[in-house]
């Protein structure tokens, strides 16, 4: 409930993201009001925090579909072989 503490974090990039039984993640990358370039980043930053916290034990794709929607509208897939992550 520190909101200071909150918004210091969010500046110094802080990544928040949520996992359902699925295995499906839930993230934010920004508003609609962002430009292309800033979403274009943000959605990269979570792909390599991502990839930098898959287990070593898992194998195979571990990511195997990406689908961008703002809070309201239907998912737009993403070519998963033209994203480039490291």
């Amino acid at each position: 409930m520190d909101v200071a503490k909150a918004v210091k974090e969010v500046k110094a990039g802080k990544i928040d993201f949520k996992v359902d039984k699925a295995g499906i993640i839930h993230a934010v990358i920004g508003k609609a009001s962002f430009d292309a370039a800033k979403l274009s980043e943000n959605a990269h930053e979570i792909l390599q925090t991502l990839v930098k916290l898959k287990p070593s034990t898992a194998k195979g794709a571990y990511i195997k579909s990406i689908s961008i929607s703002s809070t309201m509208s239907p998912g737009v897939q993403v070519d998963t072989r033209t994203v480039s992550v490291g």
